[in-house]
């Protein structure tokens, strides 16, 4: 019989590890006692299951045991599928030269077959990429074993009849993130990689590991990268402009031009709220802003607040009134210029949108286009975030909005993360707890960390209208400052570009704007999801994206017509916003108008403003 040690793990120096274990053991407790201290009297509220998440599962329970065929059968094929997993396991322990995950000769068509399955599985799955998961029987065994279970926990809640929509949806949910989160690759005694790093370490990884966890802690949120690393004008958030105008709810940039000439109909990009704005100005080299500016765009960025407690009265409309409508008089009387080009990203496009309908009623004709990224206005099915939004989530969240005033960005942040949890949250568990490493510089995931608040009113709103009640795409189903908006009276040309994988905004979803909107359409869709597939500067020859210059009702009939393009969407944008840009003048330097007059209004700051800093 083999040695059926893990291979390439050598047992620790016994004093060392000792030694180490009571340092981690002293920090704990320590830790413990501070942590519960500044918890006796930091309790938001006595709510024992805020989520209804217990209530879900308890219906689960109910319809599945009222099924008993059902029952018999999950327990049947589990125990089928160990049993092959079994004999796979033992012929690999016991003939160590056939490695798990190898096609060797005499196995049969099947089992080559599976075998290609987990090579693929292993390639897209990160949580299994070190080679052990793989080549040692052990923990292959494990690995195996893990997926099986899991996919069967998970296939079976999916098949359960009976539920609600809202609790089959919960439980769908909140299984996934149990089950993400038992996963062997996030416990130090069954990950490989972890395991080495403790043997070759004498421990000093989990006493480091320990220490960041500490840090994280008192922080309140998981480090995904180093933030000291970055600094907003500095070396993220670089391109050159001047903040020309503010209001108690934004700050207006305009960029300083890099072309001689500029289009006459400047661009202006409405950023969400939920987070900042400089998602599309990070590095230089990924930088929408400054890629825009060299197509020859005058850009000008609305930059939100910060919002605390003072501005909880601010609604829905006051973020149109105060932002988009604002701007578009801050704009002309920059540049002489009364007509602009209209981006909105996510909730930005959502207010895009909404704004767009009010000023045709208003017979506003300023924004001569809309490009709207990842941006929904129907919510009918508004993808993994509804398993957050009922009524009964909302009489708390609402509560808990009226008590301070806001809702706080780390708990938004919180919500984002768990979408994609083995990415955003267990790899920096395993990382940053276990491993006891650093995260490296990442300028994305450190504009990720930087949340930001919601007034109490404005989003008690939007999710009460748009999320719960879906009244945004109903004729006269929302008003904004006494005007009841149509969503079908935008007959301005719409640009709509959306990723294939995300799960914010799912592209089906935001493909129905094609059928809400007047006027010509494009609909644009990414590789990639909610951010990668917008920030993929051309340079980078990333990804790709699918193009269909007609927009039938049906999304997978447009998927079906479309071709696809490698890389970037950006050049395609462009010619489409050139086009409705006008003539070629004398570029716009902020704060010096152009050559047929002064700006009326002076620099008050150099980009990227003060209002983006608050954190």
């Amino acid at each position: 019989m083999v040695d059926q040690h893990p291979e390439g793990i050598k047992l620790p120096d016994p004093a060392e590890i000792s030694e180490t274990m009571t340092a981690i053991s002293e920090k704990s407790q320590a830790m413990i006692e501070r942590f519960l201290m500044k918890q006796s009297g930091q309790m938001l509220d006595n709510e024992p299951d805020p989520m209804r998440i217990g209530k879900a599962f308890w219906q689960l329970s109910q319809q599945f045991w009222s099924d008993p065929e059902k029952a018999i059968k999950l327990q049947t094929d589990l125990w089928q599928g160990y049993n092959s997993l079994w004999l796979e396991a033992s012929h690999n322990f016991f003939n160590p030269e056939h490695q798990a995950g190898e096609n060797k000769s005499g196995t049969t068509k099947e089992s080559s077959e599976q075998s290609s399955q987990s090579k693929k599985k292993k390639k897209s799955d990160r949580r299994f990429q070190d080679e052990a998961w793989d080549e040692n029987p052990f923990f292959n065994f494990l690995k195996q074993s893990y997926l099986l279970t899991a996919n069967t926990i998970h296939s079976s809640v999916k098949e359960i009849d009976g539920l609600s929509e809202t609790d089959a949806r919960k439980v769908d949910f909140y299984t996934k993130q149990f089950l993400d989160a038992v996963s062997p690759s996030n416990f130090l005694i069954t990950n490989p990689q972890i395991l080495r790093a403790t043997a070759e370490s004498g421990g000093k990884n989990l006493l480091q590991g320990l220490e960041n966890l500490i840090s994280d802690l008192e922080k309140g949120r998981i480090k995904m990268t180093d933030e000291d690393a970055f600094a907003l004008g500095e070396n993220i958030a670089t391109s050159q402009g001047s903040v020309i105008y503010e209001n108690e709810l934004m700050q207006l940039i305009q960029y300083a031009p890099t072309t001689e000439k500029v289009y006459s109909r400047p661009l202006m990009i409405i950023p969400p709220w939920i987070n900042k704005f400089y998602i599309l100005d990070l590095k230089a080299k990924n930088s929408f802003v400054k890629w825009a500016v060299e197509q020859g765009f005058t850009v000008f960025m609305i930059s939100w607040v910060n919002p605390d407690e003072s501005l909880a009265h601010y609604s829905f409309e006051d973020y149109m009134l105060r932002g988009p409508l604002a701007a578009l008089d801050a704009i002309e009387k920059a540049t002489g210029s009364k007509e602009v080009n209209a981006i909105g990203y996510c909730l930005g496009g959502t207010l895009l949108a909404s704004t767009l309908a009010y000023m045709a009623e208003k017979k506003d004709k300023r924004i001569k286009s809309g490009t709207f990224f990842v941006t929904m206005t129907d919510f009918a099915e508004a993808g993994e975030l509804r398993v957050f939004i009922d009524e009964e989530q909302m009489e708390v969240l609402e509560k808990k909005m009226s008590d301070r005033g806001y809702l706080d960005g780390a708990e938004m942040g919180t919500t984002f993360n768990m979408l994609r949890a083995n990415d955003l949250i267990w790899s920096f568990v395993v990382n940053n707890y276990l491993l006891g490493k650093t995260p490296f510089p990442f300028d994305l995931l450190y504009w990720n960390s930087d949340t930001t608040r919601m007034p109490a009113k404005m989003h008690s709103f939007y999710l009460r209208n748009m999320y719960l009640d879906n009244k945004l795409v109903e004729p006269g189903g929302i008003t904004l400052d006494g005007v009841p908006i149509d969503l079908g009276k935008i007959d301005v040309p719409s640009f709509m570009i959306s990723a294939k994988e995300d799960h914010i905004a799912p592209w089906k979803s935001t493909y129905a704007n094609t059928r809400h909107f007047s006027g010509d359409k494009e609909f644009v869709l990414a590789a990639s999801g909610h951010i990668a597939g917008i920030i993929n500067p051309p340079a980078a020859e990333k990804y790709s994206h699918w193009i269909n210059s007609e927009t039938p009702s049906d999304p997978d009939e447009w998927f079906e017509a479309a071709k696809e393009h490698p890389g970037s969407w950006w050049p395609h944008w462009a010619k489409w916003a050139q086009k409705k840009s006008g003539k070629l003048v004398p570029a716009r330097i902020p704060g010096m108008g152009t050559s047929k007059g002064k700006s009326s209004l002076k620099v008050i700051e150099p980009a990227p403003g003060r209002y983006v800093k608050s954190r």
